[in-house]
């Protein structure tokens, strides 16, 4: 039976440098070899860390993404009469051709 690499949850989780500068490459971090070799010790801790959360959850416990609830705090999206496009400009200092009017900021058109 061939090998198989280490399941989520068992204890011995590592990176390899290797494996550090293959992810570097793919997210586009140039690192040099010093920071290849810092790097890898300090990803496997926090692979073991999490391989030793995963394994606290038995099959009785749900995937979650948030440890509380979540519910919608938006009240109900009703559409309700607004404003006339003379309403909305009975108040504003310029207007043009039933639009606002601004000064210009992005150069002459």
């Amino acid at each position: 039976m061939p090998a198989t690499p280490e399941a989520p949850g068992e204890a011995g989780a590592s990176i390899t440098r290797d494996e550090v500068a293959h992810l570097a490459t793919l997210a586009r971090i140039d690192l040099s070899e010093a920071e290849l070799e810092h790097l890898a010790p300090q990803l496997s801790v926090i692979l073991e860390s999490v391989a030793s959360i995963t394994g606290v959850a038995g099959d009785d416990v749900p995937p979650t993404s948030h440890a509380l609830p979540l519910t919608n705090v938006f009240r109900e999206d009703v559409v309700v009469p607004g404003l006339t496009a003379e309403e909305a400009l009975a108040m504003a200092p310029e207007q043009e051709q039933q639009r606002f009017a601004v000064p210009r900021i992005l150069g002459e058109a």
